[in-house]
């Protein structure tokens, strides 16, 4: 195998009685699980729940922050001041971290989530204050970006670990942004669609729009979503094309560019 790379799902999205996504399954498929701080999605249940069965399974833990937006699920855009959003920041990565430990874990990675994943993407400062205050509580944290973005300026910008993201299940714009969830076809639900694509992107290494633009690029981590009704049986595909096609699954080592 030539070519080596990590899966990753956002997980530990249920909330007290209601369930969301099927955490088992992805965790018996994927080598990274992003777990949901409590603010746009999950609980303290739920996080230790999702988390003690990542480290039984060898899963890497990364915390997942988002917006403090349960009845948007963190996909309402919200502006506030930088401050204060490197303290929100903080605040979901102190949680994460406490309830790894608890689990016999530790917190490997940063993924932001939804609307403040979108954002940063297309604001490098945004990004920076999101970063710079997750390493203030976790120096030796990889942080995980969407490829081709501002996240990624941002990253290598500070010289910090990095891993760059692509998405199994989303469009892509011409500037390696996701397609708006409100538009047609932004999210692929067809697992064999998914899987020919994953396989042929980390093959070429390059994401492939939807315009047909080839945007070459690092690629460390592919992300399955765990929240669509597909999620489970893409990640199979996913896994299984990648194997297919000489792609080895490994959790990503986090160097900087």
């Amino acid at each position: 195998m030539t070519h080596f790379v990590d899966l990753n799902a956002d997980m530990g999205e249920s909330f007290g009685a209601w369930t969301m996504g099927d955490d088992a399954a992805l965790l018996e498929i994927v080598t990274s699980a992003n777990v949901a701080c409590g603010l746009h999605a999950g609980d303290w249940d739920v996080m230790a729940k999702t988390m003690q069965r990542a480290v039984a399974k060898g899963v890497g833990i990364g915390a997942h922050p988002g917006f403090p937006d349960l009845h948007g699920f963190g996909r309402q855009r919200m502006t506030l001041p930088l401050a204060s959003l490197q303290n929100l920041v903080r605040y979901q990565v102190g949680a994460a971290q406490a309830m790894a430990r608890a689990a016999g874990g530790t917190v490997r990675h940063l993924k932001l989530h939804g609307a403040l994943a979108n954002m940063a993407s297309e604001d490098e400062a945004m990004a920076t204050a999101c970063y710079e205050a997750a390493l203030s509580v976790a120096p030796e944290i990889i942080i995980m970006v969407l490829a081709g973005t501002a996240q990624q300026r941002a990253a290598q910008a500070l010289s910090c670990p990095m891993a760059c993201e692509i998405f199994a299940d989303r469009a892509y714009n011409d500037d390696a942004t996701l397609v708006d969830r409100s538009l047609p076809g932004a999210v692929i639900h067809d697992p064999a669609k998914a899987g020919q694509r994953m396989a042929q992107m980390v093959r070429e290494g390059a994401i492939l729009t939807e315009s047909g633009k080839r945007i070459e690029t690092r690629i460390d981590t592919i992300c399955l979503h765990g929240d669509t009704p597909t999620a489970v049986s893409i990640a199979a595909e996913v896994r299984r094309a990648l194997l297919e096609n000489g792609v080895g699954l490994a959790q990503f080592p986090g160097a900087p560019l």
